[in-house]
């Protein structure tokens, strides 16, 4: 019992919001780098742009979380850590790709 309530302080710590803010940051840098040059279309909406900044950072966020929750468990159960870093990395590339998916849908990504 006490093993897994060290587990869970260690997860659940100020390093899981450093991966998840800086995450968000990422994304919503890439976004706007996106979205600051894009033409408006006459069929969008008149607030189009706010969508793609509201959900491309939190999926940022969830990827930088899915990051740290790789990163720090599997080499718990004996694998590498550089192998841990890359299968973290590929989970935080998939969700943004999945945020910049979805805050573009009906917009840019048609």
């Amino acid at each position: 019992m006490r093993q897994n309530q060290n587990l869970d302080r260690s997860l659940f710590s100020r390093p899981l919001l450093y991966k998840a803010m800086l995450g968000a940051g990422m994304a919503l840098l890439l976004i706007l780098a996106f979205i600051t040059g894009a033409e408006t279309q006459a069929g969008w909406p008149e607030y189009w742009r706010v969508r793609p900044v509201i959900i491309t950072p939190l999926f940022g966020a969830f990827g930088g979380m899915f990051y740290h929750f790789i990163s720090r468990l599997l080499p718990q159960i004996r694998i590498p850590k550089p192998i841990a870093h890359i299968l973290g990395l590929i989970g935080f590339v998939i969700a943004l790709w999945l945020g910049f998916v979805l805050g573009l849908d009906g917009t840019l990504w048609d």
